[in-house]
């Protein structure tokens, strides 16, 4: 299963009339980080970055003259997601601006049924809160001390850590490996493939650890309790 944590930064907080400016992600597969990621920096045209976002993300309007418009990267940012999930914290944000920015170029917008929102997954989880992105890192042990200002791509990883231990993906990685063999991306780099690692079936049983002397003395004892005992109802050891 892919799954591509994602952020963005924008001009603003008005999808109607501010734009991406950055986006990054990063692609998990059954709930692993593959290595894959996607970093871009987006020219907003004529929309002015605002003093208050600015404020969050430190993006400059002269920093992104010389980046490429929406319209020029849209097709890597499809390819990248592909048929995966999308995964933000307050996906409701990130997802109204990549549909308006895919509604500007007339292609169709991304679906609900394809986006996780992991703010309510956290408030589900964590219903006392806070929430946020920090707050989480400090909640699951998460080092987010270089985060001074919000960037894509480093949101994205602080995210992926948090989607993974708020599904139990540490846990889950018990009776899983990694393939040394995996497939490759497009730049021709090995990604790992997680694999389900073999059961082990032991070849006879286990010898008793009991005695005999020890198995009767526990039937005995067993016997003395009388029929309404809850161990009577398990068989007694031979």
């Amino acid at each position: 299963m892919r799954e591509i944590i994602f952020d963005t930064e924008t001009t603003g907080l008005d999808n109607r009339m501010d734009r991406i400016i950055e986006i990054g992600g990063i692609e998990l597969f059954n709930h692993f980080p593959t290595g894959r990621t996607l970093h871009l920096f987006v020219n907003p045209g004529d929309q002015k970055v605002h003093p208050d976002a600015l404020a969050v993300h430190g993006i400059t309007d002269e920093f992104l003259k010389d980046k490429p418009p929406f319209a020029d990267v849209v097709d890597k940012i499809l390819e990248f997601f592909g048929d995966g999930k999308w995964i933000a914290h307050n996906a409701t944000f990130d997802m109204g601006f990549v549909n308006a920015e895919l509604a500007r170029l007339g292609q169709p917008p991304i679906l609900p049924d394809r986006v996780i929102d992991t703010l309510s997954l956290a408030r589900r989880k964590h219903p006392m809160g806070p929430n946020s992105l920090d707050a989480l890192c400090r909640r699951y042990g998460i080092d987010n001390s270089h985060r001074t200002k919000h960037g894509a791509l480093l949101d994205s990883e602080l995210l992926a850590e948090v989607y993974i231990e708020m599904i139990g993906g540490r846990q889950a990685a018990l009776g899983l490996g990694v393939a040394g063999s995996g497939s490759q991306n497009k730049d021709n780099a090995e990604v790992e493939e997680v694999v389900v690692a073999a059961i082990m079936e032991r070849p006879r049983t286990l010898a008793p650890r009991l005695s005999e002397a020890e198995a009767e003395a526990h039937n005995a004892l067993i016997a003395k309790l009388g029929q309404k005992a809850v161990w009577s109802k398990y068989d007694q050891l031979n």
